[in-house]
C-alpha cells in the first residue's frame, strides 16, 4: 500500500523560498519531502506547525538530519571498503 502524497502548502513553499532552501528541499529523496509535509500538515495548533516548519528548515540548512534522525546525503557518505 502506497502512502498518500501530501501537496506543498503555500506557507511551507513561502518559507523555503524566503530562506533560500528550496533547492536543498528538492534535493532530498521524495519520501523525506512527503513525510515532512505530512508531519507539518498534521499539526493541530499553529505553534506546533510553525515549530515543525522551523525544524525542517534547520535540518535542510545543516545539510543532514531528517525529522530528528541521523541522515547523511549520499554524496557525503564515505564509500564502503
Amino acid at each position: 500500500m502506497k502512502r498518500p502524497r501530501h501537496p506543498m502548502p503555500e506557507d511551507v513553499a513561502d518559507r523555503l523560498a524566503t530562506e533560500g532552501l528550496r533547492g536543498a528541499y528538492d534535493a532530498r529523496p521524495p519520501y523525506q519531502r512527503n513525510d515532512w509535509l505530512g508531519w507539518i500538515t498534521a499539526a493541530k495548533r499553529p505553534e506546533t506547525r510553525a515549530r515543525r516548519i522551523d525544524s525542517m528548515l534547520a535540518e535542510l540548512r545543516a545539510g543532514h538530519g531528517y525529522m530528528g534522525m541521523a541522515w547523511t546525503p549520499p554524496a557525503a557518505r564515505k564509500p564502503s571498503q
